[in-house]
């Protein structure tokens, strides 16, 4: 460790050992920060691409039985179409707004009871209360939505078929986006395919909308992630420190971590940080911890916490050979985030 330790503003990831109640599991199934604004007028669709706007239409209409208007570009309300499908399934590559657009009808549905959360955080739920007790606390919910759907372990997947399957007829709507690996597949096919084909039960709920596009994190992007030199990273460390709360850790004690939290609790290991220190960043080789490694990028930049980092450009953090295989969608995702938090805007007291 540095000898910032001993800032009153530094903190140390590895001392971190968060526990969640399925009580507190439940309360913090909404959107993440980044998205407590976020609606349908605010999503900006890429007029390059059409299958944004049209996405964003059927999705209004969707979540709250709005009819668009062409003339003006205005909604008015309209009697309800029967919906033939209790789902809608987001299929798309990273950085094209689906988890805005999630968000949105969250926040758009008129629903007394709404449930938002990654697929992790919703299996955690049942790992932590049991799948005859999530049943009962989530049955009778208006809605459910559902980020990131993973494939990657097909009890869980399983699992959340089930939950899923009983959800919907109890008369739970449903909302999701997926980051299927793309392998069984192969590249520009849709990944809804695997994804209804994998909980079979499930796939006359899902209306399928893809959205096509390029990442936006990138339109403003350029190069490599941020890499700081030591000089620079302890500068910026000190001055972060005192203004706020920053961690600091080397990056394979956080790999070692991150192994012995639920990846459910991650978020826990980032609460009040303004800035995540990482020093000597190096190539990850194995696909465990690059997997879990994935899944803290995903809750550091749903929390929007800039990130310090030395050694190795974040955004090189995965090996060729992985970003060549079956994860590849996820690891590209990844990667976009790193990047986009390694350029966050900061503020350290100099």
């Amino acid at each position: 460790m540095t000898d910032q330790a001993a800032l009153s503003g530094v903190v140390h990831l590895i001392d971190r050992q968060p526990q969640m109640t399925g009580t507190e599991l439940l309360t913090g199934l909404v959107p993440p920060p980044q998205f407590d604004g976020a609606t349908f007028d605010s999503y900006r669709s890429d007029s390059a691409y059409p299958s944004q706007e049209d996405a964003k239409q059927r999705l209004v209409t969707f979540a709250t039985g709005a009819q668009p208007v062409k003339r003006g570009g205005l909604f008015r309300r309209a009697p309800k179409v029967p919906e033939t499908k209790p789902g809608v399934y987001l299929d798309g590559g990273f950085g094209v707004g689906k988890t805005h657009l999630l968000a949105s009808i969250y926040h758009a549905m008129p629903a007394r009871r709404k449930y938002f959360g990654s697929f992790i955080e919703y299996t955690a739920l049942v790992g932590a209360l049991g799948y005859r007790n999530t049943v009962d606390l989530l049955r009778g919910s208006d809605l459910l939505c559902i980020d990131e759907f993973e494939l990657d372990d097909p009890g869980d997947t399983m699992v959340m078929t089930r939950l899923l399957g009983e959800l919907v007829g109890s008369g739970t709507r449903l909302a999701a986006t997926s980051n299927t690996p793309p392998n069984a597949l192969g590249e520009g096919r849709f990944a809804a395919q695997d994804f209804l084909r994998e909980i079979h039960a499930m796939s006359d709920s899902f209306e399928t909308i893809r959205i096509d596009g390029v990442d936006f994190r990138q339109r403003a992007l350029d190069g490599h992630a941020v890499s700081l030199s030591a000089d620079e990273y302890a500068q910026d460390l000190t001055g972060l420190g005192a203004a706020g709360l920053v961690s600091d850790d080397a990056f394979d004690d956080i790999v070692k971590h991150l192994a012995q939290v639920h990846p459910s609790r991650y978020i826990r290991l980032l609460a009040g940080l303004d800035a995540l220190g990482i020093r000597d960043v190096r190539q990850l080789t194995d696909q465990s911890e690059a997997l879990r490694f994935v899944a803290f990028v995903d809750r550091a930049y749903d929390a929007q916490i800039p990130i310090l980092a030395t050694g190795r450009p974040l955004d090189e953090v995965f090996s060729e050979e992985m970003l060549g295989g079956g994860y590849r969608k996820k690891y590209l995702r990844a990667i976009s985030r790193l990047n986009a938090l390694s350029h966050a805007e900061r503020e350290p007291v100099r």
